[in-house]
């Protein structure tokens, strides 16, 4: 018997949603050898846990990014139940591959996670997530808890730093609808960049965070050496101790003392929070475009548009890809970027030399760094 973890916001959301697990876990197995002296057999670390995340992905990532990819966009899912329209949901493996144009990070994450993923697919609607969700955690055996990384998931609709307030809304009226014990966990209050921590601080009043611990981190390390998310390595690395203002490609964010900490809060507080997810609760639409339409009804943001932020024009690869470059003349150029802060994400510093998020590892071996996060300060 498990828990079944929800990445709320798709993307790199599996990376934290992964750490958050562990830190959970450990803190139930620990719960549990005071209570009955041995450790549960749902804490069991050897078992991996399951994680279910949207196939949704940044425009540099996925470049028909508009909406989250659904069964259809992929080949070589693993099915289980009884399919997608019956309540069914699939599995990502090494092997999946993204149909293209189509991209998608998640089979690689599917083999460098300690877990095991699974897609959510809201193609046909909130009833039909709903089921999938559902079927999930009934595979899982235990209760539903839906990470978020950065906190957006507790938008008022109204914040002006908003980008993609659907996903988590969906996320949270399927979760109700099912009618199974959900706890939604906030993680790296702010991290994101799209809601302040002193505000995510204040919402989250009375519900005292959880600070993981560098093993919990850990367990990402081998995905987070790639992947371009900003999000969880922010995470990451405020749980290994990084402090100070970091670049990231849409903003400088803040990593504080508050930037650790996993906070847990029941479902129906999110919810009140949250009115795009009270009004899919209310509302029901039937269709997938029907629900985005109600968010944007109320937050003016396109709820399939591709994610609303600064667009940087992007060059190709140089020949050789970082072949051509040196340290000292790589760091120049990411001090030029940074705008003064005390870090840069591995996103916006392969973004600022006219590289791809596919060119990080590269990066990371010409800046001799395997930090979630590049310190630009001596």
């Amino acid at each position: 018997m498990s828990d079944l973890y929800i990445a709320a916001g798709g993307g790199g959301d599996p990376l934290g949603t992964l750490i958050a697990a562990r830190t959970l876990t450990a803190g139930a197995e620990h719960t549990d050898r005071a209570e009955h002296a041995h450790p549960a057999e749902h804490t069991d670390p050897a078992r991996a846990p399951l994680i279910a995340t949207y196939a949704w992905e940044r425009p540099e990532v996925d470049p028909a990014a508009g909406g989250p990819l659904g069964e259809r966009d992929f080949d070589g899912l693993v099915h289980h139940g009884g399919g997608v329209r019956g309540g069914g949901f699939a599995a990502f493996t090494p092997a999946t591959r993204a149909r293209p144009p189509a991209g998608s990070t998640l089979p690689a994450l599917a083999g460098d996670l300690p877990a095991r993923l699974l897609l959510l697919d809201p193609a046909r609607g909130l009833s039909c997530l709903t089921r999938q969700i559902g079927s999930m955690a009934q595979a899982a055996g235990g209760r539903i808890r839906i990470v978020d990384i950065g906190g957006d998931i507790l938008t008022h609709g109204d914040e002006p730093g908003l980008c993609s307030p659907f996903g988590d809304a969906l996320t949270l009226a399927a979760c109700h609808l099912t009618g199974i014990p959900t706890t939604v966990h906030i993680a790296g209050p702010g991290l994101d960049g799209e809601i302040g921590e002193q505000p995510l601080l204040e919402r989250l009043a009375g519900h005292h965070p959880l600070v993981p611990d560098r093993e919990a981190a850990a367990a990402a390390a081998r995905a987070l050496a790639w992947h371009p998310s900003e999000a969880s390595a922010l995470w990451a690395a405020a749980i290994h101790g990084v402090r100070g203002t970091v670049r990231t490609a849409r903003a400088v964010v803040h990593l504080t003392d508050a930037s650790p900490g996993l906070h847990p809060l029941p479902l129906r507080e999110a919810i009140a929070h949250n009115p795009v997810a009270r009004a899919l609760v209310a509302e029901h639409p039937a269709t997938l475009d029907g629900a985005a339409d109600v968010s944007h009804r109320l937050t003016g943001i396109p709820g399939l548009a591709s994610e609303r932020s600064i667009r940087t024009s992007h060059r190709a690869s140089p020949a050789g890809g970082t072949a051509f470059l040196d340290r000292d003349t790589a760091m120049k150029a990411l001090h030029a970027a940074a705008d003064g802060a005390d870090h840069i994400t591995l996103r916006h510093a392969a973004r600022a030399l006219g590289l791809t998020w596919r060119d990080i590892p590269a990066l990371r071996a010409v800046l001799t760094t395997d930090t979630p996060v590049l310190r630009l300060i001596p």
